[in-house]
């Protein structure tokens, strides 16, 4: 069977510590040609710690956008992008909200933006926590961590103050398998 896609050539146009992105050529079934940017990205984690009926969330400033928004405590290493998503998952939540989990369970593999990135990341829902002291990053040192309903995030998802797509699509999985 032929691929529906073939690439004939590829070419780096950027790359920094975060990410790479490359343009490919490409040709369809038909024959015809094409051009496709893709962006290479180290996947992540996203991390949903549950406790009774609540849940925590982070706050930070993203650059990109220009604004603070409210999102599950998620991240990457690039450093070390063949890391345990287990590891991460657990390290992340320590870093960023300064809680650990006595149960860390896979509930999801997803896809950031496979329209444009090779990026993916993994959804955990962390139970039993216990609270530590936060381990930020430099990067982080705005981030601020609180605890919120449940049904809170439920409604700040639908009212649009929450807009990371990876915490909107991690609440959804978990209410869909009714974990939360």
């Amino acid at each position: 069977m032929t691929a529906d896609i073939t690439t004939v050539a590829t070419r780096i146009v950027y790359e920094n510590r975060w990410m790479r992105v490359r343009e490919d050529e490409i040709r369809h079934r038909d024959g015809s040609c094409g051009v496709y940017g893709v962006v290479e990205k180290t996947n992540f984690a996203v991390i949903v710690p549950v406790e009774d009926s609540s849940t925590y969330l982070v706050e930070q400033y993203r650059y990109p956008v220009k604004g603070r928004y409210w999102e599950f405590p998620q991240g990457a290493w690039e450093q070390a992008p063949d890391t345990d998503p287990l590891v991460l998952a657990g390290a992340e939540l320590l870093e960023e909200t300064g809680l650990t989990a006595d149960e860390m369970v896979q509930v999801g593999h997803l896809f950031e933006g496979y329209g444009y990135s090779t990026q993916s990341y993994d959804v955990y829902l962390a139970r039993g926590l216990a609270q530590h002291n936060a381990r930020r990053e430099r990067t982080e040192q705005d981030m601020v961590c609180r605890r919120f309903g449940i049904d809170e995030v439920e409604q700040m998802i639908v009212g649009g103050m929450i807009k990371d797509a990876a915490t909107v699509a991690a609440f959804g999985l978990l209410r869909l398998q009714k974990l939360t």
